[in-house]
């Protein structure tokens, strides 16, 4: 299944009052400063919205929050992976009766399963749902990682739209995009990566440091898709500072950081995540003004 999103998406952080609630409020800002900058899709619960620190009744809050919020404005992308299959089974139905336009299922994790269990997930997922799903590679969290050869078996299921790559090694993501490219779109799940996924063929981006900067990440797919290739190079290399930043710290402490100096008012990271380090805010800080994102 081909073309269910193209341009940017954002991986949302999940907004957390002092007292430990969703901050719906902020989250409610968010979605507008993501919509008004062109944003083509935002990604609920997703791994920068920490879902595996938040109660089933949190995360269907704030499914329900955002489709009402977005109002189709936008494409709503929810995340339902999980290391027990009968469960992303659960959260993926849940989402599609909720109004969700998609899934990202990230790969089990911490369970280790062979590639035929990673091809047995995704079926018992897109058996269960008609709308798309966007597997999710990232192996570095996960432990598991979607090989070419399995990523061209899923190509086949009817409903699986694409697969979001962060396993950070071009070299397989290029085999993975020839092998794929007639039937599933990929995305770039990895901002040092954006320019290069879109140059082989990459359809999209689903994006961190959008939180931030959306404008700029939309601005980058546009100018992909357009084939000014001098004009994206700049803004890239104007946006690496910037995206090394949100990775001094494990995602999403550092964008978490980085949104509230902004104006957006993102709190801080769940237990056993924590605040970020004096030292990498300062470094924010620099990036956000070398990056020409302006305060809010």
């Amino acid at each position: 299944m081909k073309a269910f999103f193209k341009g940017s998406a954002t991986a949302m952080i999940t907004p957390f009052l002092d007292n430990g609630g969703v901050n719906f409020d902020a989250f409610a800002r968010m979605i507008e400063y993501q919509i008004a900058n062109g944003t083509d899709a935002l990604v609920v619960l997703g791994t920068t919205g920490e879902p595996a620190t938040m109660s089933e009744d949190e995360k269907t809050a704030v499914m329900k929050f955002a489709i009402e919020k977005i109002a189709g404005r936008a494409k709503v992308i929810v995340g339902t992976g999980s290391n027990c299959t009968a469960h992303a089974v659960e959260a993926s139905i849940k989402a599609e009766k909720l109004g969700a336009d998609g899934l990202l299922a990230v790969t089990p994790y911490y369970n280790k399963c062979t590639q035929k269990g990673i091809v047995e997930y995704y079926k018992a997922i897109c058996g269960a749902v008609k709308i798309p799903v966007i597997a999710y590679n990232v192996p570095a969290r996960t432990g598991v990682n979607i090989l070419p050869q399995t990523a061209e078996q899923l190509s086949y299921i009817d409903n699986m739209a694409g697969i979001k790559e962060a396993c950070g090694n071009m070299e397989q993501i290029c085999e993975t995009m020839r092998r794929i490219r007639p039937r599933m779109d990929l995305y770039s799940g990895d901002d040092n990566l954006n320019l290069p996924i879109l140059a082989i063929g990459g359809s999209g981006l689903i994006s961190v440091v959008s939180n931030i900067a959306p404008k700029e990440v939309k601005e980058l797919a546009v100018l992909m898709e357009q084939c000014r290739l001098k004009e994206a190079n700049e803004l890239q290399d104007r946006l690496l500072p910037l995206i090394d930043a949100c990775f001094t710290e494990v995602n999403p402490i550092p964008v978490k950081a980085g949104c509230s100096m902004i104006g957006l008012d993102a709190g801080i990271p769940r237990a056993p995540l924590t605040e970020l380090e004096e030292a990498h805010k300062k470094i924010m800080s620099d990036c956000i003004k070398s990056a020409g994102i302006k305060a809010l």
